[in-house]
């Protein structure tokens, strides 16, 4: 997948359905990203570098399109994928999967079952033992690696979730989601449809 030469918004649509894999050495975790979120560096308020901040911590946010750039909020390990050019600090959060292989040990790092296993982005990094270990690695080159999967029916957008005060880019519709998928984080019970998420 090019995660240099489209943008941002494209790249966070053209993720759902794919297969995120992590390969440790004793497991094999995977699943359908369902929901992505964007952000588009430099100009974006809800964006680590707004205004071109540049850290130690923000270093991978700054490499070539398909780097993994991981950040902790709460404890919870949050997993982007970089988009664009070396120096151009944009990136795709993957927020939530449907699992598909590594289910039971995904309940056991959880210490849940369900949907509540991987229905949120540190829920799943969570499920599939996604650390910041692998801060700065590269998609497709290491033990995180991104498959074509499933097409979705309908792709959804909405504004980001917990980002307040940020004016214009609180409300920008920069959230994608699975249409009706009970997987995506929040779903109301009346907007789930049943296996007909998947073209």
């Amino acid at each position: 997948m090019d995660f240099v030469n489209q943008s941002t918004e494209a790249i966070a649509k053209l993720l759902l359905g794919k297969v995120l894999v992590h390969q440790t050495s004793t497991y094999t975790y995977s699943g359908y990203i369902v929901e992505t979120e964007a952000y588009l560096g430099v100009e974006d308020l809800a964006c680590h570098s707004y205004g071109g901040k540049r850290t130690p911590r923000l270093q991978s946010l700054y490499m070539q399109g398909g780097t993994i750039y991981i950040y902790s909020m709460h404890n919870h390990n949050m997993l982007n994928i970089v988009t664009k050019e070396e120096g151009d600090p944009q990136a795709v959060l993957i927020r939530a999967i449907e699992p598909i292989t590594g289910i039971e040990k995904m309940e056991e790092n959880r210490k849940v079952n369900g949907i509540s296993v991987s229905n949120g982005p540190g829920k799943l990094t969570k499920a599939m033992n996604i650390t910041k270990a692998i801060n700065g690695e590269r998609v497709n080159e290491g033990i995180i690696n991104i498959h074509d999967g499933k097409v979705p029916v309908h792709i959804e957008a909405s504004p980001r979730i917990g980002i307040p005060n940020k004016g214009e880019w609180t409300s920008k519709a920069l959230r994608y989601y699975v249409k009706g998928h009970p997987y995506v984080s929040g779903i109301r019970k009346r907007e789930i449809l049943l296996d007909s998420y998947w073209l």
